[in-house]
């Protein structure tokens, strides 16, 4: 019979965690990721990628708060990176898993790219958690964030084409990046000056899709 690990004494009621500051921009990220699954469901599409945009810089930020607070108890930290990796498979997996449906007019031919797209992340993020960073401090494979910056990117030349045309590209982009994040390229974890960087694409890129909500 395989042994278990013995549980650890719970001196914490889970509302203790809640109340931790990077846990609650883990949350916030959540949040977002949920906004943008209702925007997506109610065809609201540019705002829906301006949500999962905000996903992602909440994502960073928790990560950077946490690594800031010499005080904090190591139990938080190992709470909390259980939490963003749940989050994450929301924000990174089930957030464009979604958008393509709704796009797709929940097409049965479009199951096979979104469990594509949830595989490869919840392949991706266990073994994240098993292994973590390489040697040298990167990602193996194109990580999960990655994926949104490209989506959000391509999303800009959605009027250039018919949606039935469109939703062909999403899915073969989606299926290249499912295969990209299982590889072994080496992507580099954005911190210091990169943060910054990665902070004005979202700026940028929230600057040009709000365009399709303002009035006239």
């Amino acid at each position: 019979m395989e042994n278990h690990p013995r549980p650890l004494s719970r001196p914490y009621h889970p509302l203790d965690f809640a109340r931790d500051i990077p846990n609650i921009c883990s949350l916030t990220g959540l949040f977002c990721s949920v906004l943008s699954i209702y925007l997506s469901l109610s065809h609201h599409f540019s705002p829906a990628v301006i949500a999962m945009l905000w996903a992602v810089f909440f994502d960073y930020c928790d990560g950077m708060i946490a690594r800031r607070m010499k005080q904090r108890p190591e139990i938080f930290g190992t709470f909390g990176q259980q939490l963003d990796s749940l989050i994450d498979i929301v924000s990174f997996g089930a957030c464009p898993a979604v958008f393509l449906l709704s796009y797709g007019k929940f097409s049965p031919l479009l199951l096979p790219v979104v469990f594509c797209i949830l595989a490869s992340n919840a392949l991706r993020l266990s073994y994240f958690n098993l292994f973590g960073l390489t040697e040298d401090g990167s990602y193996m494979g194109l990580s999960l964030d990655n994926n949104i910056f490209i989506f959000a990117f391509v999303f800009l030349f959605e009027g250039l084409f018919s949606p039935s045309l469109f939703v062909i590209i999403l899915s073969f982009m989606f299926i290249g990046l499912s295969l990209l994040n299982l590889s072994h390229i080496a992507t580099p974890k954005y911190q210091g000056k990169g943060f910054y960087l990665v902070v004005a694409y979202i700026m940028v890129l929230t600057l040009i899709h709000g365009q399709d909500l303002m009035p006239g």
